[in-house]
Order: C-alpha cells, then sequence, then structure tokens
C-alpha cells in the first residue's frame, strides 16, 4: 500500500489522539453548515420574498425546497455512503452544498433560488446521512456517546443559531450574505474532511437504483400530503398524494424485503431497540419543531417582542443543549438510554408545559429560563437514544442506522411543522399557545415510549438496553 493511502478503518477500532479530534472537528464543522444554512433562511422569508416579488406562500419553497430534497435523499444517500465510503460521500456533499450556496446568493428569480437550495438539500443529506456513521469509526465503541453527544450539539447550535445569526447578517448587508458566508465555511470544511476523515470500508452491491426511486416517491409524496393537508388544499390532490407515497412505501418495503442490504433498513426495524428509538427520536422532534417554530409567532402576537429579540430569546435552546453536553457525553456510555432519554423527554414536557403557563406580560427572564430547561432536556433526550440506534444495527451496517437517526430527526421536524400549520389554520384563539401545549404532550409520550424499554417483556441484553 502507497504510504499516502488511507488504510481502512476497523468499525469501533476508532481514532486516537490529535486524529481524533481533526476528524471530529470535521464532521462538526460539516453538521454545523447544513443545519445552520436550513435554519438561517427562515428569518429571512419575508426580506428574501420582498426582494423576489413574490407571495409569503410562494417564499416558503424557499424552505420546503431544502427540506423535502434533504428528506428524500437521506436513505439513498446513506446507501451511496456505503457503496463509496463514508468519507468520500461527505466530502461529495460538502463540495455540492458550497457551490450550490454561490448559486443561491447569484439567483435572481424564486425558480432558480428553489432548485439550487433543493441541490443544497441533496448536498446537507450527503452530509447528515453519514454522520454518526462515520463517529462510529472515529470513536472507540465503549466511548461513543462522547461523539454522538458533541454531533448533537452541533445539531443544536445550527437549528438555534441560525434566526441569530441571520438576524446579525440582515442587518449589515443584503440576503445573498447569508448563502455566501457558506462559501470560505464550506471550503474550510472540505478541506479539514479531506486530510482528516478516515477510510472506511465499502459495498460495492449496497445501492440499488429502483429502491432509491422509491424512496423518493414514498417520502415525497407522503410529505407534500401532510403539508397540503396543513395548508388546506383540495381533498382530490391530498388523496392522490397520500395513496402514491402508501403504494410507492408498500413497493419499496417488498422490493426491500429480498435484499441482503436494504436501502430501507425493514431488518433493523424487527429489532426492538432500533425501533423503540427511531419511533421515540421521531416523537421528540416533533415536539421540539412545535416548539421552534411556534414560539417566535408567540412572542411577537401574544407578548409583542420584536423581530429583532425574537432570535436571541430563543438562544437558550441550543444554550441549555450545551449545557449539559459535557455529563451527557460521558454518561451516554455508562446508563441505558431507556432512563436517560426518558428523563431528558420529561423535563423538556416541563419546560414546554412551563412556557404555556406563561403570564400575559412575561419578561424576558422568564422566558428564557423555561426555554433552557425544556433545551437541558432535549440535550440529555437526543445522545443516548441516538447511541442506541447506532449501536444495536448489525456490523456493516453504520450507514443505514445513520440514515434513519436523520430520517427521525427531519420527518418529526417536518410533522411539526404541519401540526403548527394545522393548528394555526383551525384554532380560532390563541394557536400559538395551544402548540405549547400540544408539545408537552408529545414530549411526554416520547417519554413514555422510551421508558416502555425498561419493562421485563423486552429482551434482557446489554445492547437493547444500552
Amino acid at each position: 500500500m502507497s504510504p499516502h493511502v488511507k488504510p481502512v478503518l476497523i468499525e469501533g477500532e476508532g481514532l486516537h489522539g490529535a486524529a481524533r479530534v481533526r476528524a471530529m472537528t470535521a464532521v462538526a464543522l460539516s453538521v454545523l453548515l447544513a443545519l445552520l444554512d436550513y435554519a438561517i433562511a427562515n428569518v429571512a422569508l419575508p426580506t428574501i420574498g420582498a426582494d423576489l416579488h413574490v407571495s409569503p406562500a410562494s417564499a416558503v419553497w424557499i424552505v420546503n425546497s431544502y427540506q423535502l430534497a434533504s428528506v428524500v435523499s437521506l436513505l439513498p444517500m446513506a446507501a451511496l455512503g456505503t457503496r463509496i465510503g463514508f468519507s468520500r460521500l461527505c466530502q461529495l456533499g460538502l463540495a455540492l452544498f458550497t457551490v450550490a450556496s454561490l448559486f443561491c446568493a447569484l439567483s435572481h428569480t424564486l425558480l432558480v433560488l428553489s432548485l439550487a437550495r433543493a441541490v443544497q438539500g441533496v448536498g446537507g443529506a450527503c452530509i447528515m446521512s453519514v454522520s454518526i456513521a462515520l463517529i462510529r469509526f472515529i470513536y472507540p465503541h465503549a466511548i461513543i456517546g462522547r461523539g454522538i453527544a458533541l454531533n448533537g450539539v452541533m445539531v443544536a447550535m445550527g437549528v438555534g443559531a441560525g434566526p441569530t445569526v441571520a438576524s446579525i447578517i440582515l442587518s449589515f448587508a443584503t440576503w445573498p450574505w447569508l448563502f455566501l458566508i457558506n462559501i470560505p465555511l464550506g471550503l474550510t470544511a472540505l478541506v479539514l474532511a479531506l486530510i482528516s476523515l478516515p477510510r472506511t470500508p465499502i459495498n460495492p452491491s449496497s445501492f440499488d437504483g429502483t429502491s432509491a426511486v422509491l424512496n423518493v416517491l414514498t417520502f415525497g409524496a407522503l410529505i407534500m400530503a401532510g403539508d397540503s393537508i396543513a395548508h388546506h388544499a383540495d381533498t382530490s390532490r391530498v388523496v392522490l398524494l397520500a395513496l402514491t407515497g402508501i403504494m410507492a412505501g408498500w413497493l419499496l418495503v417488498r422490493r426491500q424485503r429480498g435484499q441482503a442490504h436494504p436501502m430501507f433498513p425493514v431488518d433493523m426495524l424487527r429489532i426492538p431497540a432500533f425501533r423503540m428509538g427511531t419511533l421515540v427520536g421521531f416523537l421528540g422532534f416533533v415536539s421540539s419543531n412545535l416548539f421552534m417554530v411556534s414560539f417566535p409567532f408567540t412572542l411577537q402576537a401574544l407578548f409583542h417582542y420584536p423581530p429583532s429579540i425574537v432570535g436571541l430569546l430563543m438562544t437558550p435552546w441550543p444554550v441549555g443543549i450545551m449545557a449539559v453536553a459535557p455529563a451527557i457525553s460521558r454518561l451516554a456510555d455508562k446508563v441505558p438510554a431507556a432512563i436517560l432519554s426518558s428523563i431528558g423527554l420529561c423535563v423538556t414536557a416541563v419546560g414546554f408545559l412551563a412556557l404555556y403557563l406563561l403570564p400575559p406580560d412575561p419578561g424576558w427572564f422568564d422566558i428564557a429560563w423555561r426555554i433552557a430547561v425544556a433545551g437541558m432536556g432535549f440535550g440529555i433526550f437526543q445522545p443516548p437514544n441516538n447511541r442506541i440506534m447506532m449501536v444495536t444495527a448489525p456490523a456493516g451496517r453504520s450507514g443505514s442506522a445513520s440514515g434513519m437517526v436523520q430520517i427521525a430527526r427531519q420527518c418529526g421536524q417536518a410533522t411539526g411543522a404541519m401540526c403548527v400549520a394545522m393548528a394555526f389554520g383551525l384554532i380560532a384563539h390563541d394557536a400559538e399557545r395551544s402548540c405549547l401545549g400540544f408539545g408537552s404532550i408529545v414530549a411526554f409520550t416520547g417519554m413514555l415510549c422510551s421508558a416502555a424499554r425498561l419493562l421485563p417483556f423486552r429482551p434482557a441484553s446489554a445492547t437493547a438496553t444500552r
């Protein structure tokens, strides 16, 4: 072997010392970039819509195109990562994301901008679909929880800091700079990824084009059907989209059952710990987006805070997650996920309930400490739940497991956003506050599902509980 060619790393062996720090920095920066850009566009929608002379409803596609392209691409990209190598796919995603950012900044029409955002979404899916799979190779098996906790911090920072970063940029520059800043960040992350990410084993037979198309139809049609319901679209359109998604999903599962390494991991969903981890992750992110999407409206419409302050008032959410990260990064490898995740979702539910019970004219501190409590709960819940999904996946299936972690997250976020839209359309009075109540209920439901993993009828194995 040439001295310039990296050796293939064995899963669970991990890197050590400075090599691990460099590789994890590359993954963390890549994840932060992908999620920051998703969140950053939300605040700028009114500004971009006005500049492009489109309606607010049409401007929403600047966000939707990224989200939709990312969700439908996650599992195909995870399978592609298994075929060509997780590091190579992450590098490809960074290059695609950076180039698409330039086209976003140069766009002068909604169509071009939406298409460029969709390409960004695919690039983001390349990164996110293999991020946790890479952590499984970067960290030794005994301390993988530390890497997953750090990844969770990056997710929180990307989503939580987006509104604040957007507000700062728009205070000094025009909206194209929201995308131009990605170019130096993307190039830095790409160089670091090329230098430091390890080579991972490949499986040339892991990608199936027909299954990829069925996957796109399944998730794309079902998400668009849910979005159509949320926005009270014509019934025939909803039914057509839903039937298309259901039929494509049936064909996908039928085809995948006969494959040794299915793109949609029907085999892994038979593992109780993996299946329950997916459900708990989905419910956790439904609850978080019921808060994240609705609370800015609550701050402006009910509590009369100016838009310039709203982004800052949302900051305690990622701060709370980061505050508990050092402790959780160590506990996640020692305490069963069923215990930690249940505690975390209970704390999150209490935080959302406290926000629901805010007085009519709350001060900023009254709001901030409640958001911080909810954020700390979410920071306790997420790393151990992601860890259980990764460690219960069979050897050689890191890509599929990583993809399903992201599917649970993004489908949960999309469902939460749809629930907010439905609440705003169906509830005439105090819809914003109602979403916080719904978020608390969903988080409490997730806690019960997580705690069910402790019941005696579950397999009493280390991997099933930890």
